[in-house]
């Protein structure tokens, strides 16, 4: 298996999990994506696109998503 397969691989699947750990802090919470996105200064559309895997967002916007959650980052990412 080529190497640029599993780096590929591997983002995917991070992205899948830090998407689906925000959702849960976020649900846990009550809270809407408009919330989270509003506190964590991006846009629903970009916020949504982490939710669902699609975006890995960059250190600086995910740390302002755990702080608006109010998580530890521990809790969100896979490693």
């Amino acid at each position: 298996m080529p190497i640029w397969y599993i780096i590929i691989y591997m983002q995917d699947r991070t992205s899948i999990h830090i998407g689906r750990q925000l959702q849960q802090a976020r649900r846990r919470q009550n809270l809407t994506q408009a919330d989270v996105a509003k506190l964590a200064g991006t846009t629903v559309n970009h916020y949504a696109k982490i939710e669902r895997g699609e975006v890995v967002p960059s250190l600086k916007t995910l740390a302002k998503i755990v702080k608006a959650l109010g998580v530890k980052s521990s809790d969100v990412l896979p490693f």
